[in-house]
């Protein structure tokens, strides 16, 4: 049966602040370029990357969201083998991060994380999967294994993606809190394993959060980065140096590096003031909150678990981002969704909201029952697919 497309339903608000999130990213990044002295040639490539961007977005939002869902294994075991291709290509900054094609690099990890999604809704759209709390383990191992390959990279930043929407993806499911608790007390056992998966200079970044610097000493390290960012969050003040003017015409107090990147959030901070952070933090909320009304009104399980795990998706990467620039969490080289540079980021980030905009548009098969709610909800019984209380 041919999946039927209610144009009507199409999630203009999340369209208008992602294109919002671009806009304060591109922003952003010719601050960078500015601060840095040179020419905003990062912002030039960002809006190159931004068109391939729509690209993926408008060729995810084409097919129906089903196909994605016959092939979201298959998809997620092609990545896996991209994670442990890059291990044979040549390092790039000292880490085996990205694949070139040609003149330009991708970064497998970032497309991980869709993928991901798509492969844990696909199991947890049967009831027999995570009803009982021995059944959550293949879970738990499906999200360990690109975790501990992006680690290997490293890529501590990305790695503590996956474990947060893990839980999310769970609890929508319909798993038990009492399960999910335990598998919590598992993850904390894990820890002294996890551990000694983390570089040298991972273990550094941790410890650098709760190392103490006397107010005149300078730190050094991982400690500097931290540094300069709460200087530069302090530089911006309430109104931002685009209407309040640069306090001070010291070079050394705006530099900051990776501004362009992972430190993307406390640039916009820099520049536009309160009103940054607040418009940053205001657009993600606005993906967030449409996104789990697009899942509300979906009724086929798939598409519903796919919808929660994309906003997942959105919403831990911006708490993680935002936290470890202001000190509440270690610096592990997290870009912002739809904001900080970077092609790979963009393109997965761009082609999670086209399978959310694909999930919107097609109402799904009929089901029984309210979204969310704890009564079950079963498919028609062609389908083969058990009862799934959401």
């Amino acid at each position: 049966m041919a999946a039927r497309v209610c144009w009507n339903r199409f999630p203009w608000p999340i369209l208008g602040a992602g294109f919002g999130l671009l806009l304060l990213g591109l922003l952003g990044i010719s601050r960078s370029e500015e601060l840095a002295g040179g020419e905003s040639h990062y912002a030039r490539r960002q809006m190159a990357w931004a068109c391939l961007a729509g690209v993926a977005l408008a060729a995810t939002l084409g097919p129906s969201y089903r196909l994605y869902a016959r092939r979201a294994y298959l998809l997620f075991a092609a990545v896996l083998g991209l994670l442990v291709a890059v291990y044979f290509l040549p390092t790039v900054h000292g880490t085996h991060r990205w694949i070139r094609l040609g003149g330009i690099s991708l970064q497998p990890s970032e497309f991980a994380k869709v993928a991901y999604v798509l492969a844990l809704s696909r199991w947890l759209t049967y009831r027999e999967n995570y009803s009982r709390f021995r059944d959550l383990l293949v879970p738990l191992v499906l999200t360990l294994v690109p975790v501990v390959l992006v680690l290997r990279e490293p890529d501590l930043g990305t790695a503590m993606v996956f474990l947060p929407v893990l839980f999310v993806m769970l609890f929508a499911s319909g798993a038990r809190v009492a399960d999910l608790a335990k598998l919590a007390l598992c993850g904390l056992v894990c820890l002294p394993l996890l551990w000694t998966q983390m570089s040298h200079e991972q273990r550094s970044r941790v410890s650098a959060l709760f190392s103490q610097n006397r107010p005149a000493e300078m730190p050094s390290d991982d400690g500097y980065h931290l540094h300069q960012a709460k200087q530069l969050l302090a530089l911006g003040g309430i109104w931002g140096s685009l209407l309040a003017g640069e306090p001070t015409d010291d070079p050394a107090a705006y530099r900051l590096p990776e501004d362009h990147t992972d430190f993307i959030f406390i640039v916009i901070c820099e520049r536009l003031g309160w009103a940054g952070a607040a418009s940053v933090l205001g657009l993600v909320l606005v993906v967030c909150w449409r996104g789990l009304v697009v899942a509300r009104r979906t009724r086929e399980p798939f598409g519903r678990l796919a919808a929660v795990g994309v906003v997942g998706l959105f919403a831990v990467q911006t708490l993680i981002n935002t936290a470890m620039t202001v000190g509440l969490l270690p610096i592990t080289g997290l870009s912002l969704p739809l904001v900080s540079y970077g092609g790979s980021g963009l393109l997965a980030h761009a082609a999670a909201l086209g399978i959310l905009f694909n999930i919107a548009v097609r109402p799904g098969y009929e089901v029984g029952g309210e979204p969310f709610g704890r009564s079950a909800l079963r498919l028609r019984p062609a389908s083969g697919i058990a009862s799934h209380p959401l």
